[in-house]
């Protein structure tokens, strides 16, 4: 089976200062911009399995969100809200307005914040396994969450993406642990997603343990110009699943080849 964790590497990026922050990325290809940003605990090396075939149509800018892999986070203080803030000024310096965009997990909900904070910057995006706000059962698994009791592949994930060590693990497993009392940080009504102006792919899988399957569709009613993708039997690390295409589905969509 295949598995998203990555192999461990030397830093091949860059690192900007945003605020107090630094923000590490790395570049591939050429093109029109396409912004990916990982999912919680991960880095811009869960990306890697794509990298080439998506490189071959974009220029992919891949960012360690704040905190994760070589980017910092003095505060030890995380919230999607933050992190699309990080994410605009990482742009901003690299002098990228408008751009296309994929976000697995909480880079899908770190996404729904910069498309909701500035609608007309982004042309295309896809949402993997993304949530407008945090059930009660996803609260569960995030309040009791702890390196134990993770799934091997996650720990193992955590292991390669925490370039500082346990105690980088230790901090963001805590964080985690905090968004489960967050009831401000992801809370979109259906008058915020209607604000959307990016076509948007939503890439769901129908066995998703944090956020069921009523979220993406509530999503892909209320978003202008949505699709919705659901995957049986897919899990929370839908794209990774080996019976999949979903580079072929992603690159389409991005590349105007719409189905609905």
């Amino acid at each position: 089976m295949t598995t998203y964790t990555p192999n461990k590497n030397s830093a091949q990026g860059k690192r900007v200062n945003v605020g107090n922050v630094d923000i590490y990325y790395e570049e591939f290809g050429i093109g029109n911009p396409l912004v990916l940003l990982h999912g919680f605990g991960g880095c811009t090396q869960n990306w890697y399995p794509f990298v080439d075939e998506f490189a071959k149509h974009f220029r992919l800018i891949l960012v360690d969100l704040r905190g994760h892999g070589y980017s910092t986070n003095p505060d030890n203080l995380f919230t999607h809200k933050a992190a699309a803030q990080d994410i605009f000024q990482l742009l901003d310096h690299l002098e990228i307005n408008s751009f296309s965009a994929m976000g697995m997990s909480s880079g899908g909900m770190t996404l729904l914040h910069m498309a909701t904070s500035q609608p007309e910057r982004i042309e295309a995006m896809v949402l993997i396994s993304a949530t407008t706000h945090f059930p009660e059962q996803a609260r569960a698994i995030m309040r009791n969450a702890s390196l134990a009791t993770m799934p091997r592949p996650v720990q193992e994930m955590y292991h390669v993406c925490a370039t500082r060590g346990d105690e980088q693990i230790q901090q963001l497993i805590a964080q985690f642990n905090a968004l489960a009392d967050n009831y401000e940080d992801m809370n979109f009504t259906g008058q915020d997603l209607a604000r959307i102006r990016a076509r948007t792919l939503i890439v769901h899988g129908d066995s998703d343990r944090f956020f069921p399957t009523v979220i993406p569709h509530s999503m892909h009613r209320t978003i202008p110009n949505a699709e919705l993708w659901l995957i049986p039997g897919g899990d929370h690390a839908v794209i990774f699943y080996p019976a999949i295409a979903f580079a072929e589905k992603a690159l389409g969509f991005l590349n105007g080849n719409s189905e609905s």
